[in-house]
């Protein structure tokens, strides 16, 4: 019978499994060659830790002890399967005489989940396969989580994935570094990738938590690598536009992890050490003529993270990036935002006659934000009845707790 684990412990675990696992699985592609036997061992690996560690106490470098583990779980689970199929005999001895060799580097690309993420980018997957399996087998993210980032349902999601790691077996796709010329093609779903772990990590999408850091600093980190491989203007507006809205993080919530909008946050609790770069960096993309909408997005980003006050904020300049926007990346979600920087510049009544506009096509329907900011419109304008029910359908759609918690005070509030 294994060792009861004590509970500090178990969420010293749960919490190396979080931080750590996307690291330990890309590392584990890379030695095994094989996504599916990389991910088995892996979590042999933590169960082997959940049971051992009881005992002999957490080793000082926990990641390399998980990456050992699981290579010889591999190693053993392809002995059994050698057993029964000579062409695994090959592959057995050639990782049997590696096994204690120091980890390679690869010269133009050293990180290991940014190998994998171009990897997972292949162009012979869907570019929703891509996506998902990415977010899923380097970035740690469960099913639940992506599938609410791409507003499908996890059994969609799930089919998305076993697809995609089909079609790597099927064409043999390898694990290796793309050469200077094919990373151009899967620049734009690294990207999209990037973004989406850190759009999950600034605003949770289920749970106790607004935020997550881990994920936010990760795809921060993975940003300054990218850029580091790929200087072009819409990586480095990726990485400013992370960095500005990172900027913020320490404001957003109160002691209480009340949610704490954004005209209402101390903007002393800002950093300016990320300000500064960020502002920097989306000069420089600016200056390319070659921009995109993550550049713009930065754009905007930078025009609040430089106003001292909401009501100060040069909302005509916001107004007119989103008009940018909106020409080169249409969407529902951008209108939207669009519409709520008129709102602030020309007042509610514009405002909600925009969002009106957006919302009659049905795209946002199930977004709650857009429920939510046509509540704010209706409050603003002293529409209490229209703000209450707004507000509550607004409610029923989100997950996240401090965001229920927002919702339920506004409702409390109005008259």
């Amino acid at each position: 019978m294994p060792p009861r684990v004590p509970e500090q412990l178990s969420r010293t675990i749960e919490a190396l499994y979080r931080s750590e696992s996307g690291r330990v699985l890309a590392t584990l592609v890379r030695l095994l060659g094989d996504l599916d036997l990389a991910e088995e061992s892996m979590h042999e690996a933590f169960a082997a830790a959940l049971e051992s560690w009881p005992r002999t106490g957490i080793p000082d470098q926990p990641r390399p002890w998980l990456i050992s583990t699981a290579r010889f779980k591999a190693i053993d689970a392809m002995r059994r399967r050698a057993r029964f199929d000579r062409a695994q005999g090959d592959l057995l001895a050639h990782m049997e005489s590696c096994v204690n060799d120091p980890p390679s580097r690869d010269e133009e690309i050293d990180d290991d989940r940014l190998r994998l993420i171009f990897t997972c980018c292949h162009p012979a997957l869907p570019p929703e396969g891509q996506v998902a399996l990415t977010l899923r087998e380097i970035c740690g993210l469960t099913t639940e989580e992506i599938a609410r980032a791409f507003l499908v349902t996890p059994a969609t999601l799930a089919q998305r994935i076993v697809r995609a790691k089909a079609k790597i077996r099927e064409a043999s796709i390898p694990y290796e570094v793309p050469a200077p010329q094919e990373l151009q093609e899967r620049l734009d779903a690294v990207l999209q990738v990037i973004y989406l772990v850190f759009n999950e990590g600034y605003s949770a999408a289920a749970g106790a938590e607004v935020t997550r850091a881990e994920l936010t600093g990760e795809a921060i980190r993975l940003g300054r690598l990218l850029a580091e491989l790929q200087p072009e203007p819409e990586v480095v507006g990726l990485l400013s536009l992370m960095l500005l809205q990172e900027s913020r993080r320490a404001a957003r919530t109160s002691q209480a992890g009340e949610l704490i909008l954004l005209e209402n946050q101390d903007r002393s609790l800002w950093n300016r050490g990320q300000i500064a770069e960020g502002v920097a960096l989306v000069e420089k993309a600016l200056k390319s003529r070659r921009f995109g909408s993550y550049t713009l997005q930065a754009a905007i980003a930078a025009v609040h993270a430089e106003a001292e006050s909401a009501a100060r904020t040069d909302w005509r300049q916001i107004v007119a990036l989103y008009n940018q926007l909106v020409r080169i990346q249409p969407s529902p979600v951008v209108e939207l935002n669009r519409a709520v920087a008129i709102a602030m510049r020309d007042g509610p009544e514009a405002g909600l006659a925009q969002i009106d506009s957006v919302m009659v096509h049905g795209e946002l329907a199930e977004y709650y934000l857009a429920h939510s900011a046509r509540a704010d419109m209706y409050r603003r304008l002293g529409r209490t009845a229209e703000a209450r029910s707004s507000y509550e359908k607004a409610l029923a759609l989100t997950r996240q707790e401090p965001e229920r918690q927002f919702l339920r005070e506004r409702i409390r509030q109005l008259k």
